[in-house]
């Protein structure tokens, strides 16, 4: 059996541990010494703190996109007669007649012609043979209903301000359906916060993410519309009453307004324009119990008032809406 020693022995002489050390107390010894150079001290110059921060969590990036909007228009081609060689003036009758009878008295078109005809008279005959009124599926009931109704979102026009607001009169660009004016307010009685803004927009409808141009009113619009005759003017009612109109050819601001005096006391509700011969007259109505009719070259005074009664003598009536057609009567209105 094999035993494990537990206890190993290990024997050295005394001398070959060296000596014993013993320690004392001494002075300072100075080993080396560098003195100060008066030189170099004018030429020590104090490094100015330095802040630098730093995080560690994750840096992103916001980043818009749009793609380059694809412009339409429309165009047409109208074909009354062959097209004629460039030496051939299309109007002059002789020229004309001349290159067609020496057309007529080419081989080529005599053959060509002549071919034509041999297909033309077995289309002819096929189509007078086939009934293309024949049923072949008689009793079958035919289903005439289409799909039901419906709508669907395409574009949203966000009010571009921390303040949200109504928006309280939409009017689409008379030529065409590629912009849309849109007038905003809060018309809650005193409940304007403060810092609203009162602009109000004009958006394009390829490009909704902009305003295409702002509209900076007195006081917050209530109704705008576009002159059907004049597409870059547009006449907006405010909510203390005044009128004003804007030309986009001119910028942002209103190129005139009604006086306080001569205006509804209270908010313009509606505006129409009106048939007439210079395409500047337009009504506006208020729930003041006025309807008033203005011209906008001279907005200094309403050209005629009357008041919303029922009657002579009966209750005034407020207005809110204003509906104008000229094909119901240049004179009738309709004021709800």
């Amino acid at each position: 059996q094999f035993a494990m020693e537990i206890v190993f022995v290990y024997q050295r002489l005394r001398k070959d541990f060296g000596r014993a050390p013993k320690f004392h107390d001494l002075p300072a010894d100075i080993l080396a010494e560098t003195m100060p150079n008066p030189d170099l001290k004018d030429e020590y110059v104090e490094r100015n703190p330095t802040d630098v921060g730093i995080q560690c969590i994750p840096e992103y990036s916001e980043h818009e996109a749009n793609t380059e909007r694809f412009e339409l228009f429309s165009q047409g081609v109208i074909h009354l007669q062959g097209g004629w060689p460039k030496d051939v003036d299309p109007s002059e009758v002789e020229q004309t007649l001349r290159f067609i009878k020496k057309t007529e008295k080419d081989e080529d078109y005599i053959r060509t012609i002549k071919g034509l005809g041999e297909s033309l008279e077995h289309m002819i005959r096929q189509n007078n043979a086939i009934d293309i009124y024949e049923e072949y599926f008689s009793g079958e009931a035919i289903d005439h209903s289409g799909e039901p109704p419906s709508a669907k979102t395409l574009t949203v026009f966000r009010d571009p301000n921390p303040i949200k607001r109504t928006a309280t009169c939409i009017s689409w660009f008379p030529d065409g359906a590629k912009k849309v004016a849109v007038s905003y307010a809060i018309l809650q009685f005193q409940r304007q916060p403060e810092g609203m803004s009162l602009l109000s927009y004009v958006w394009d409808v390829h490009n909704p993410n902009f305003p295409d141009m702002d509209l900076v009113p007195a006081s917050p619009l209530c109704c705008i519309e576009y002159n059907p005759k004049d597409t870059h003017v547009m006449i907006g009612g405010c909510y203390n009453g005044l009128l004003q109109y804007w030309d986009d050819r001119k910028g942002s601001a209103a190129q005139e307004s009604s006086p306080i005096e001569k205006s509804h006391r209270d908010p313009v509700y509606d505006v129409a324009w009106l048939q007439s011969k210079t395409g500047t007259e337009c009504a506006t109505v208020s729930t003041d119990g006025q309807l008033l009719f203005w011209d906008t070259r001279k907005l200094g005074e309403p050209l005629e008032g009357m008041p919303l009664q029922q009657g002579t003598e009966g209750a005034t009536l407020g207005g809110v809406t204003l509906s104008y057609d000229a094909a119901a009567g240049p004179t009738n209105f309709l004021v709800g």
